[in-house]
């Protein structure tokens, strides 16, 4: 079943235009069919701030239960935000204290940009902490990503990220170690995910702590891995959200910093995404805005239209399938026995029967 277009969001809106089904509310109450309440913690920064909304209600609404989803978006405090994020968020998004008494059946929370060497230095640290808290007694499932994941796993396990000498930036393939768990049911043993990341947490030091890694690369680490009881906390490490051009945007964003002076070196390109000729035009344009800017000369404009037909998305269907799979999981749960914390009358142990 659909989304439904619970509020004014204007990501409903967009979504509707990309060709997302979405159901209107009049509709939606004359379906006599479960809803599940899904809360969207989005603490990216101002200019990813309505792509995050689109990207995960996208995929939320991707997922084939007979449910009704409803995605409640809100954030915290300790970021900083500027005046058209701050008005956004003012306007459609709900506050936590909302959050909490109205109750989840599932949390989203997503990534977001730090400024400090350590995670318990960063000023939504100590907000974040309580919806850990919170969410740990009173939502059936919890989906961490990336920065999320390290942040979780630093509070609830005591496990520090370790920082990589260079950002693991691309889309890397990623094998299934775990076949039978089902959150990988059903989809291909190898898949692509990209990822943005300064920082690791390792495969060795999450089973050390009773996790399981349920997806891993080669050349960057874990991807997916969950809690011992198979659904209560969902860890991404990359990000399958992404749309085909995430990246693309990225490093456009990263070449401009360049030229600003705000990064030493012109950034490099993300692995495995941009094909020979895009690399081409890119290396073209490399060698103007190097000559750009000592030259104080104006730069001409970033070739993305260029570029776009020259990226592609590998990793869209298995993410749609993963979702699926973990809302089906919350869905079976939380017909089973909606009484919370924690199910009371379900073993944790073995959460999905």
């Amino acid at each position: 079943m659909p989304l439904v277009a619970h509020t004014a969001l204007p990501t409903f809106q967009r979504l509707v235009e990309e060709g997302e089904e979405i159901l209107k509310p009049d509709r939606a109450k004359h379906q006599h069919i479960r809803e599940l309440h899904i809360g969207l913690l989005n603490i990216m920064p101002d200019a990813a701030l309505e792509a995050t909304e689109r990207q995960f209600f996208r995929l939320v609404g991707a997922c084939n239960q007979i449910a009704q989803f409803h995605v409640h978006p809100f954030t915290i405090e300790g970021l900083e935000r500027g005046p058209e994020a701050t008005a956004h968020i003012a306007q459609y998004y709900e506050s936590f204290a909302e959050i909490k008494r109205d109750g989840l059946d599932a949390l989203i929370i997503s990534g977001a940009n730090v400024t400090h060497d350590h995670l318990s230095e960063e000023g939504f640290w100590q907000p974040l902490t309580e919806v850990f808290d919170w969410a740990k007694q009173n939502v059936t499932s919890i989906l961490c990503s990336c920065l999320a994941t390290h942040a979780y796993i630093e509070y609830c396990y005591g496990i520090k990220r370790t920082p990589q000498p260079a950002k693991r930036w691309g889309v890397f393939s990623h094998k299934v170690i775990e076949r039978t768990h089902p959150l990988v049911a059903d989809i291909n043993s190898r898949f692509d995910v990209p990822h943005s990341r300064f920082n690791e947490i390792y495969q060795d030091d999450l089973e050390q702590k009773g996790l399981k890694v349920l997806a891993a690369s080669q050349q960057a680490g874990v991807h997916l891995a969950v809690t011992a009881d198979n659904i209560r906390v969902v860890f991404f490490q990359g990000h399958p959200e992404y749309d085909e051009i995430s990246l693309l945007k990225e490093y456009k964003r990263e070449v401009m910093r360049f030229y600003s002076d705000e990064r030493k070196g012109y950034p490099p390109f993300p692995e495995n995404y941009f094909d020979d000729e895009a690399k081409q035009i890119l290396t073209s344009y490399q060698a103007h805005v190097i000559c750009a800017k000592n030259d104080h000369s104006p730069l001409d404009d970033f070739p993305e239209s260029a570029i776009i037909d020259h990226v592609d998305n590998t990793w869209r269907d298995t993410a749609k399938a993963v979702f699926n799979n973990w809302l089906g999981k919350v869905y079976q749960i939380t017909n089973q026995d909606r009484r919370l914390p924690f199910m009371e009358g379900i073993d944790p142990d073995n959460p999905l029967g």
